[in-house]
């Protein structure tokens, strides 16, 4: 553009941020013009690093608009504009400063391509009217009249239905025929002309037709329209125009409930909107559904469920081209990284024969996508291939679409085990999928055998050979397709080979031989299995053995350190306190109390005295309620005796259900704490008047770490759950509501979710050292932070763990891709999506003996996949592992039941908790 221009629009900019600023002088404008242009560069070299900040591009483009960097401001707008769809509120400001600054016909040209670019991000009706209305600028062109009426039909196409904000485009565009009539009608006192009073008629004609077509729709505030249409003709509203009227009034009143559940839902809304689609779908009616589809998704752009079902309705319904492929177009751009919306898209380019070239370019931005997790990769590799197969005549026996499937197939095997690997730790496909599905299509459909054996051999070599389903997937196979003498070797092969089920390829083999062998193929394929599975025998023999001395290693010890305990107590007893002045100050008392004290020890307190034996003191003492704290007196060793002669039973409290409403449990503070009672009066009496703390001693005394605080209201009890993990004396305080557990065994307290938030990142490797501000200012660079949870042991202490939580999902996984593998303070840390492992509860005795061993599914979901994300919450110390060091290659458990261990390898150790599980299994 000219100097002119760009020295307009710095005028402007400048007269914006002088009505703002009010006028500051001169020396701080100059002070905050250089903050400006530092910030600017810095946001600038930020977005070199990483071009996918979507709020550094918000804060250049802001600052570049208020300094009036013209240049700069295009370009910024233009980088984002091609990396996301943009928000009505950008596209608006940036319309309105190319408005200003077009001076001629095709400077407005130009605004007009931008217009047509904004309107197929999302359905927004404010930039169609003020397309529309820039468009009316440029009426006196050749063709401006036509332009303007095209302009407001699309319009009235795309949100003339909007029940809310559709009335106005309509309005609009009457308004503009109106003033066109205006233009038309003859001077004062002059009689118009045959060809005048045509124009008149068809204008008019025009009019009525747009009120006509708007009362026909349910729109908000039809009845004013109504009314305002009777006032403007001059004619009697035809009945068929009063029937369309009130049959839309009727759907409006219909429409109201959900309009109104929209006004005053808090966002996201889903669950508003998906009750809208689902009346809409009843009325059957494709364009009002399409639209509270885009209404939705204009909410909620960066949800790919909500994308995934609106463009499937499009695939099934619709099947219009027109409107399907923009549909997927729109939602690869919002959610990159869902790579469901990549494969749909394909499936519908090829659905509609789009060229070959543009699926290829499609797929190659999938690629670079940034998928979150290694088998994405291989699921729109496998899309890819589909395709690529699907386009093959494989009646020749050579054709340009095999060579270019099978130099795909072999691009993608390398793509998995050098870009994928490389990133992920591993390939996505340890069960070598997509490699199967070539050797399946040279075999099938190519009747190349040997090409098919080459990349089964390739498969094998890739630690598959242990397995006895791949061996089996290969012979089924060469059944079909190869020779007797290849499947017999094959399976000769496997017996050798397979570690997890030797005995089923052991069948296998015994059965073709039974149908097709000789006699000498009989015979070697008994010898062979025979000696197979002798050696099976003899290994799993030896690691039963193993286990059995391990298992009485373990009762041994076990044996010894009972032994040990009552040594000790017997050591204890012995040491009782002489009879000169105990047994001198009851000589003459009970008989029955000295025989009590010879048959069990006694159980003293922090003073010395003598309490009842632990049974009944868990009553009072380890029960719901802490004992009187007048137990705990301290006595001189002459008051010992008649102390405890004297000693009286606390009364029992027993439990008040009624009290738990306005009761809190309160736990993991310090053993060590001084006047407990004290201490947590003082930090509780800001949520509300305390009427008792209970804290609960030992039978010794000594605090236990945790006791009931009762208020006086249930509004202070609520008040009191929020000082939960408030660190007192360098301890987390725990803050829970009080629950009778043996009247609700099933109540949990757990305050974080378990579920996968994909809004949520889980960072593993931090420095103990790393504080809450460090860690946010790293991720600050990413994203808008919302929440940064370090996670900390009982104590206090960190574990070198955090959770950070994003604004939305983009930001989390750009995230993801950028700080995963950095360095902080010298540890690289781990970074991936938060999908913490399924909580487990036992709900038995018996499966608690089992809870080691029976872990619930789930989804794996995250950035390394499985390695990174589904994290082991049982102690390595209690994990059974047969072969630690061994990897699954295939999804498959290396050492199912009936596996082999290694030979040469020694058995793990087996703790108490082990041997007690391998009993009760067994």
């Amino acid at each position: 553009m000219a100097a002119a221009e760009e020295e307009a629009l710095r005028a402007a900019a400048a007269g914006e941020s002088e009505d703002e600023g009010g006028g500051e002088a001169s020396g701080d404008t100059s002070d905050e013009e250089k903050e400006n242009e530092a910030e600017i560069q810095r946001l600038e070299e930020q977005l070199s690093i990483n071009a996918f900040d979507y709020n550094c591009h918000l804060d250049l483009i802001k600052l570049l608009r208020q300094e009036g960097e013209l240049v700069k401001l295009q370009r910024a707008r233009q980088k984002m504009s091609e990396l996301f769809p943009l928000t009505e509120e950008i596209w608006l400001d940036w319309l309105k400063d190319e408005i200003r600054m077009a001076a001629d016909n095709s400077e407005r040209e130009k605004v007009y391509d931008l217009f047509e670019r904004a309107v197929k991000d999302y359905i927004c009706p404010e930039i169609w009217l003020e397309y529309a209305q820039c468009s009316i600028g440029g009426i006196g062109q050749e063709g401006g009249m036509e332009k303007v009426r095209s302009i407001f039909e699309r319009a009235l196409t795309a949100v003339g239905l909007h029940v809310t904000k559709g009335a106005a485009i309509w309005e609009a565009f009457r308004e503009f025929e109106n003033a066109i009539l205006e233009t038309v009608q003859p001077a004062a006192g002059s009689i118009p002309s045959p060809e005048q009073q045509q124009t008149i008629s068809t204008q008019l004609e025009k009019i009525h037709a747009l009120f006509r077509r708007q009362l026909g729709i349910p729109l908000l505030d039809m009845e004013t329209t109504y009314a305002e249409y009777g006032e403007w003709s001059k004619e009697p509203i035809p009945d068929v125009m009063v029937k369309n009227y009130k049959r839309a009034l009727q759907q409006l009143q219909k429409c109201k409930p959900y309009e109104e559940a929209l006004l005053v839902a808090e966002a996201p809304k889903l669950a508003e909107y998906q009750a809208y689609v689902d009346f809409e779908m009843k009325a059957g009616d494709p364009a009002r559904i399409q639209l509270v589809y885009e209404r939705a998704l204009a909410e909620n752009c960066l949800v790919p469920d909500l994308w995934a079902q609106y463009t499937q309705y499009l695939d099934r319904q619709l099947k219009v081209k027109e409107l399907v492929l923009p549909a997927h177009e729109r939602a690869v751009r919002n959610c990159p990284w869902t790579v469901k919306l990549w494969k749909h898209y394909l499936l519908a380019m090829e659905r509609h024969g789009v060229a070959h070239p543009l699926v290829s370019e499609t797929f190659e931005k999938a690629l670079n996508a940034g998928f979150i997790q290694a088998t994405d990769y291989v699921e729109i590799w496998q899309a890819y291939l589909d395709y690529l197969r699907r386009r093959v005549d494989f009646t020749q026996d050579s054709s340009q679409e095999l060579e270019e499937l099978r130099s795909a197939f072999a691009h993608a095997v390398e793509y998995l085990k050098q870009e994928v690997e490389e990133r992920f730790s591993e390939s996505g496909d340890p069960s070598c999928t997509i490699m199967q599905t070539w050797a399946r299509i040279e075999a099938r459909l190519c009747h190349n055998m040997q090409k098919a054996r080459e990349l089964w051999d390739s498969i094998m070599t890739k630690g598959n050979a242990k397995y006895a389903n791949m061996w089996l997937e290969y012979y089924n196979l060469e059944r079909a397709h190869g020779d007797p003498q290849h499947c017999r070797k094959a399976l000769h092969r496997a017996v050798q080979c397979t570690t997890d089920y030797p005995e089923h390829v052991c069948e296998v083999l015994l059965t073709l031989e039974r149908i097709e062998g000789t006699l000498e193929d009989w015979d070697a394929a008994v010898q062979k299995i025979e000696t197979r599975l002798a050696r099976v025998n003899e290994q799993r023999a030896k690691a039963a053995e193993k286990e059995a001395a391990l298992a009485r290693q373990e009762g041994e010890r076990a044996e010894q350190r009972k032994q040990s305990r009552a040594e000790k107590r017997a050591a204890k007893k012995a040491k009782k306190p002489k009879a000169g002045d105990k047994r001198k100050a009851d000589e003459d008392g009970d008989k029955e109390w000295g025989q009590e004290e010879e048959e069990q020890p006694s159980k003293r307190q922090k003073g010395g005295g003598d309490v009842p034996d632990e049974a009944e003191d868990m009553e009072t003492g380890v029960g719901l309620f802490g004992r009187d704290a007048s137990a705990k007196a301290d006595l001189t060793p002459k008051e010992v005796a008649p102390a405890a002669s004297k000693w009286k039973e606390p009364p029992k409290i027993l439990h008040d259900r009624e009290k738990e409403n306005v009761t809190v449990f309160v736990s993991n503070l310090s053993y060590s704490m001084a006047e407990p009672e004290v201490k947590l009066r003082e930090l509780f009496e800001s949520c509300g008047e305390v009427a008792e703390i209970r804290p609960i001693f030992s039978n010794r005394g000594t605090f236990r770490g945790y006791c009931y605080v009762e208020f006086k209201d249930e509004k202070a009890a609520l008040q009191a759950l929020c000082l939960d993990r408030r660190s007192v004396e360098g301890r987390p305080m725990f803050v829970s509501p009080c629950v009778d557990k043996t009247k609700n065994p099933d109540f949990k307290v757990f305050k974080y979710s378990t579920a996968l938030e994909k809004h949520k990142l889980f960072i593993s490797g931090l420095p103990f050292s790393c504080t809450k501000e460090e860690l946010e200012e790293v991720c600050q660079a990413h994203g808008n932070v919302k929440e940064i949870r370090l996670v900390t042991n009982r104590a206090g202490k960190p574990k070198g763990l955090a959770y950070v939580e994003f604004e939305n999902e983009t930001q989390a996984s750009q995230a993801v891709l950028k700080l995963d593998g950095r360095t902080i303070k010298d540890h690289v840390i781990k970074v991936a999506i938060s999908n913490p492992p399924t909580r487990r509860f036992a709900e038995t005795s018996e499966a608690a003996g089992r809870g080691s061993q029976s872990l619930v599914p789930r989804q794996i979901y995250g950035t390394r996949g499985k390695g990174r994300t589904q994290l082991s919450m049982v102690p390595r110390a209690l994990q059974r592992q047969h072969n630690p060091t061994a990897k699954a290659a295939n999804g498959v458990a290396q050492n199912p039941p009936g596996s082999l261990p290694p030979p040469t390898e020694e058995p793990k150790k087996m703790s108490n908790a082990d041997f007690a599980r391998m009993l009760l299994n067994k």
